[in-house]
């Protein structure tokens, strides 16, 4: 009996520390021995007062990471804008994403529309310094060129890490490249041509919607649905319907509303672009960036036919500016290398040395853990911001990786609008109509997740709600 109420106790204290602000959205608990040492309990006691709050929903268990305070519930976006998506393919017909290049150069704003993790979250002291050592020690081959497919022990260090996730990759299928964007842009070139179909997610990253207008290819929506990802049913009946070429996917962590494709409906998307000879182009940019740390599957470990050409970076989990990407050519690797030699000969050399020398020598999967655990407190406090800030009946996805959030508003306010207004107020943000080929989701905002939380970020959304609040009004 006195356990119990010694747990009970140890509950309630907790609990007040959470309602009163003291222990944040996202921020992490002592761990159990911790607790039981600060507070002269036991570890048993400690476990039943944690597991106490977690039934009520206060904290979280995390794999592999110990207990969290959880953000306060909020419903997630709704899916009815995708409910009027065309039928029919239609070119790009969104003349802001031309815009969208002035707001990325801009220096003077709080970045919370770039999303790409801040360098305090990435290993860059150890970047630098192997960076210095491969050129010290191999200057006339760090300053030379590269072999147009990319370095060897690069090519291999990937195909490892792949096979970490159960994909099988031959090394000499891979093709390093300047960053993800050039591996899905020369994906697209290779295997399309003018005027053919592609199918993309709706909402979906903007930088695919300008590599798909700059190519003049017409573009088919399918759904990417809040909690769930692709919506698998409907792309295979898209294929029934239409002359497709190309699909460009984004399965694990869609950018920009963060949802995860289970794997049945990624072996049924695989299937169906099987069975109808359609290229599957996958931009798996954020696998790595799992906040459990399970590494989900790419849908390349579900292709037994060779349609699914994989592309990857070191951008959002090593460096954004190093521009080290990949593609995974399959059978097409020879036309892949033939179009890259064609375009930029090679991608440049010191930095694939810098990478593949850091992967020899450091522990990546511990930078990633860092990278991970910070990248899910910012969400969590984020959501826990907005909560508290901003209007009533505003809605926010809730990723389980990744680095960015979908907020939806209350209408009338416009994503638009809102986006104006915080710059005047030097608050980065990007509205939601950039992620759809119509200029769809009027009522939406993206937010990055990937600086380290500060009293500034949450003035910043503290101010963003007071912005959203005057428009309501």
């Amino acid at each position: 009996m006195a356990d119990n109420l010694l747990y009970a106790r140890l509950a309630e204290h907790l609990r007040r520390q959470i309602r009163r602000g003291q222990l944040r959205a996202g921020e992490r608990l002592p761990s159990l021995r911790r607790l039981g040492r600060m507070q002269g309990v036991s570890v048993a006691t400690a476990v039943e007062a944690y597991m106490q709050l977690e039934r009520e929903g206060l904290i979280e268990a995390r794999s592999r990471s110990g207990y969290y305070v959880r953000s306060s519930t909020m419903p997630l976006p709704t899916a009815g804008a995708m409910h009027r998506i065309s039928r029919t393919p239609q070119a790009v017909r969104n003349p802001v994403l031309l815009g969208v290049l002035d707001v990325l150069a801009r220096e003077d704003v709080l970045p919370l529309h770039a999303a790409t993790p801040s360098p305090e979250l990435l290993p860059c002291a150890a970047l630098a310094a192997t960076t210095t050592r491969v050129l010290r020690r191999n200057p006339d081959t760090a300053l030379g060129y590269a072999p147009p497919q990319g370095i060897a022990d690069l090519r291999k260090r990937i195909a490892w890490r792949y096979a970490q996730c159960g994909v099988d990759v031959d090394a000499d299928e891979i093709i390093v490249t300047a960053g993800g964007m050039e591996a899905i842009s020369l994906a697209l070139r290779t295997v399309t041509q003018r005027g053919d179909v592609v199918v993309l997610e709706t909402p979906t990253y903007y930088g695919l919607l300008q590599a798909v207008a700059a190519l003049g290819l017409r573009v088919i929506e399918v759904p990417n649905l809040p909690g769930t990802g692709i919506d698998a049913t409907r792309f295979a009946e898209l294929l029934d319907r239409h002359v497709v070429r190309a699909a460009v996917l984004i399965p694990n962590f869609n950018n920009p509303m963060g949802s995860l494709t289970g794997d049945g409906d990624k072996r049924a998307i695989v299937a169906a672009c099987a069975a109808h000879g359609v290229v599957l182009i996958e931009d798996d940019l954020y696998g790595e960036l799992a906040y459990s740390g399970e590494r989900p599957s790419p849908l390349r470990r579900f292709d037994e036919h060779g349609c699914v050409l994989t592309c990857g970076s070191f951008s959002k989990s090593l460096s954004p500016g190093l521009r080290v990407g990949w593609v995974l050519g399959a059978n097409r690797t020879s036309d892949l290398l033939r179009a890259k030699c064609f375009s930029t000969v090679a991608t440049a050399t010191l930095p694939q040395l810098a990478v593949a020398d850091y992967l020899s020598r450091h522990d990546f999967e511990r930078a990633l853990r860092r990278l991970r655990r910070a990248l899910a407190d910012n969400v969590q406090r984020c959501r826990d911001a907005i909560a508290r800030h901003w209007p009533e009946d505003t809605r926010v996805s809730e990723p389980g990786g990744g680095l960015a959030l979908w907020v939806e508003l209350p209408q009338p306010i416009e994503g638009q609008a809102l986006f104006d207004a915080a710059l005047t107020h030097g608050i980065g943000t990007l509205p939601g109509h950039l992620f759809s080929s119509r200029g769809d989701y009027r009522h939406h905002l993206r937010l990055s997740c990937g600086l380290p939380w500060s009293t500034r970020i949450e003035s910043a959304l503290r101010e963003l709600g007071a912005l959203a609040g005057r428009q309501l009004r």
